[in-house]
């Protein structure tokens, strides 16, 4: 499995977002330009967050982006299967049931089924909230005198 680029640049918009929702709502101009992600990029992962209302969008003057839920209800799981689609390392742990007329007998599934777990176990364990609050503690760290 190898997440793509529209995955990564996806967790770090909603990351920023994060990071930043005391602003309330933020421009797509300013995600791109932070995040360093073209903004016909970031126009494209938009449509994926709307339709399963992962973002509160506004038009107009004060208008753009913001997380519809509070960032310890999101976590990296949720974000990349809604840009990944599956996050499992091979097609027939997706499947139930699995139709593969091997998968009786097949002596590599519980390998793979094992892997997709921990895969989902650890992506499902990390929320944006824990990702600003090491963010922070990083910066807070980050001091000379």
């Amino acid at each position: 499995m190898k997440i793509s680029t529209k995955g990564r640049y996806a967790l770090r918009m909603l990351i920023y977002l994060a990071e930043h929702r005391d602003k309330g709502f933020i421009s797509l101009k300013e995600i791109s330009e932070q995040q360093e992600v073209s903004k016909k990029y970031l126009e494209q992962i938009i449509p994926i967050f709307n339709n399963a209302n992962v973002l509160r969008t506004n038009r107009g003057a004060q208008g753009g982006y913001m997380l519809a839920r509070a960032p310890k209800d999101y976590t990296v799981g949720e974000i990349l299967r809604l840009t990944e689609g599956s996050l499992s390392p091979v097609d027939c742990v997706d499947q139930d049931p699995i139709d593969c007329p091997r998968s009786v007998d097949c002596a590599t599934l519980p390998i793979w089924e094992g892997l997709a777990k921990v895969i989902n176990d650890y992506l499902d364990g990390i929320t944006l909230e824990d990702i600003v609050a090491r963010q922070q503690e990083t910066y807070a760290n980050d001091y000379s005198i």
